[in-house]
């Protein structure tokens, strides 16, 4: 087996002022066998948006881990996760299938929404575990494996040892199960973790990295509630271009602290000697808050099917096999990472299901992706977000179908964009170009049948003045 099929190190996010303790700096890279494992390490950020790293253009939010990620690797400029919420995107990233497939397509356990003109699909309630995790994987080819912060991936966040669903159960060795602070938190106490989840990373790599290992460091950032350190806000609220919509303190605080933890991590890895050992990717699991902080040049954000709720910054850092300061075009997706990690360790069984596709002759420049069609299913509605949809994007255009158009007969049933012109879905030319809009939505839907997508139906019980209720409470009241 070559060396490219040993280990990969997946980094979502890395920050300066990382740690240089000349007492780890050790022999570790000349007594490694040219031979020896790629370690992973896969740092997945929460709702960063497209247009809040540096290296999109950005001079407002500072990232410079991130920025040397994508200056030292492959920027992605066709990303996409999964679906425009975390639970689907983190599922499809751990499994290699679709949402729509695997049937979690809302963030668990989501809103039901009772009155509503539509009732979302029944969803399997977490991860199932017969689904083969890229944690099992790496296991089963000997390495320690490692998961800190988020999982958002079981019926409920009362994580515990042992308990089914949970980061051990799929797959990992050494845990760190973390969840968002209450809005009263105390924003100076490491409300979201950030410095807690870096430490804890970081004593994995000072215990495993004699070892081949898989590190997870999945960060809350920039998940609501906002908050972060008054004086680090302070220091965003004086920056230039405050005033934007795009730019917004708190985030743009919590997103250094972010990036300097991963600055810390990379600056480990250089310590043991594992910095040219070890592939670094940057992503986010969906778009962001378009309430909060505008995806310009993007429409909507999170929770919603336009771009801004599914286009994401995604970066790759291999040392001697993707070209520094690279790009691609490709059209890619959070379904890809598993077959990709696969094919590098050499994994060869794998279910015919797998939606993704390996992304090495991308990574090693030895070819294209077979594909030019990408997929989404978001069958619900969403207090952030705009209305129930599904879409396909297919070259430079993309089709968007509106489920309570096209089941219920209330509003326009699809609309069709040029991305390439249009990067901002402002512009419908559906009516323009019937033909290729009717084809694209015959393709979306024989995907959806293909995969086994569950779909929407008619609500009996809709009640339009209570239709944004997004549940009922013990006594039948509004509990929205």
């Amino acid at each position: 087996m070559s060396r490219l099929h040993f280990v990969w190190i997946v980094v979502l996010v890395c920050s300066a002022g990382c740690s240089n303790d000349a007492a780890r700096q050790s022999d570790v890279a000349a007594d490694t066998p040219a031979d020896a494992p790629w370690n992973i390490v896969l740092f997945l950020v929460d709702d960063v948006a497209w247009n809040q790293v540096g290296y999109h253009g950005s001079e407002f939010y500072e990232t410079p881990n991130i920025d040397a990620i994508a200056a030292d690797g492959m920027q992605f400029l066709n990303a996409y996760s999964a679906n425009p919420v975390c639970s689907p995107t983190r599922a499809s990233l751990m499994t290699g299938k679709n949402p729509a497939r695997l049937q979690i397509t809302d963030y668990i356990p989501g809103s039901p929404y009772p009155y509503a003109r539509l009732l979302r699909p029944a969803e399997i309630p977490g991860l199932a575990l017969q689904e083969v995790t890229l944690a099992e994987i790496l296991k089963s080819k000997g390495y320690v494996t490692g998961h800190f912060g988020k999982w958002h991936l079981n019926v409920d966040k009362n994580y515990q040892p042992g308990r089914p669903g949970d980061p051990e159960s799929q797959g990992f060795d050494d845990i760190l199960t973390t969840v968002k602070p209450e809005y009263e938190a105390d924003p100076s106490a490491d409300a979201h973790h950030s410095i807690e989840i870096t430490e804890r990373s970081l004593e994995f790599l000072d215990k495993h990295h004699d070892d081949p290992f898989f590190l997870y460091t999945t960060f809350h950032t920039v998940h609501r509630p906002l908050m972060e350190k008054p004086e680090l806000i302070a220091k965003y609220e004086a920056k230039d271009g405050v005033e934007s919509a795009v730019n917004n303190p708190v985030m743009g605080a919590m997103i250094e602290t972010m990036d300097d933890g991963i600055g810390r991590i990379l600056a480990r890895l250089e310590d043991y000697g594992l910095s040219e050992r070890t592939i670094v990717i940057f992503y986010s699991d969906n778009g962001g808050f378009e309430q909060l902080q505008a995806q310009d040049p993007f429409r909507g954000g999170k929770a919603m099917i336009w771009e801004g709720g599914v286009r994401v910054p995604l970066a790759i850092r291999w040392p001697g096999v993707v070209e520094p300061g690279s790009s691609s075009d490709a059209l890619v997706i959070s379904d890809d990472f598993f077959p990709t990690v696969a094919e590098i360790v050499g994994e060869e069984n794998l279910s015919e299901d797998i939606d993704g596709l390996s992304l090495m002759p991308l990574l090693t420049q030895a070819g294209s992706l077979d594909r030019d069609t990408l997929y989404f299913h978001y069958p619900h509605f969403h207090h952030l977000g705009f209305k129930p949809a599904g879409a396909i994007r297919q070259g430079d255009y993309k089709l968007i179908e509106w489920f309570e158009g096209s089941i219920a007969g209330e509003g326009k049933a699809v609309s069709l964009f040029n991305l390439v012109t249009d990067p901002g879905e402002t512009t419908d030319i559906a009516e323009q170009h019937p033909e290729m809009a009717q084809r694209m939505l015959e393709k979306l839907r024989a995907w959806r049948k293909d995969v086994g997508a569950a779909e929407m139906t008619i609500n009996p019980d809709y009640d339009p003045e209570r239709a944004d209720w997004r549940f009922v409470d013990e006594h039948g009241g509004n509990s929205k």
